[in-house]
């Protein structure tokens, strides 16, 4: 296949305002990924957009396993979502699944 550019697990993207830290959640325009390493704003770095990782979570969220959770760009962490009927995620807020029951950390599946 001609067009076929990469496998999307990892996508190379310029780190946004702030820069990011190895092992960090960040959303990029309306992907979600974790940083592959710490890059200074404006360089190119990968982020992984699949896999399992432990990730920081709002201290008073009860997030079951398997339960939809936020990731809160503002606050770097994961949270419950907003409910159905409220308004829709704002951009820096995206969607995923808890691994695991989240007692003290979030598990982090996409």
């Amino acid at each position: 296949m001609k067009n076929y550019i990469q496998e999307s697990r990892m996508i190379t993207l310029a780190a946004p305002a702030g820069g990011l830290t190895s092992g960090a959640g960040v959303i990029i325009g309306n992907l979600f990924g974790i940083a592959s390493r710490t890059a200074l704003v404006g360089e190119r770095v990968a982020i992984s957009t699949e896999g399992v990782y432990e990730l920081p979570k709002l201290a008073s969220a009860v997030i079951a396993a398997g339960a939809r959770v936020s990731w809160d760009d503002a606050a770097k962490q994961i949270n419950v979502p907003r409910s159905a009927a409220s308004r829709p995620e704002p951009r820096s807020r995206r969607r995923a699944l808890a691994w695991r029951g989240c007692a003290g950390e979030a598990f982090l599946v996409r």
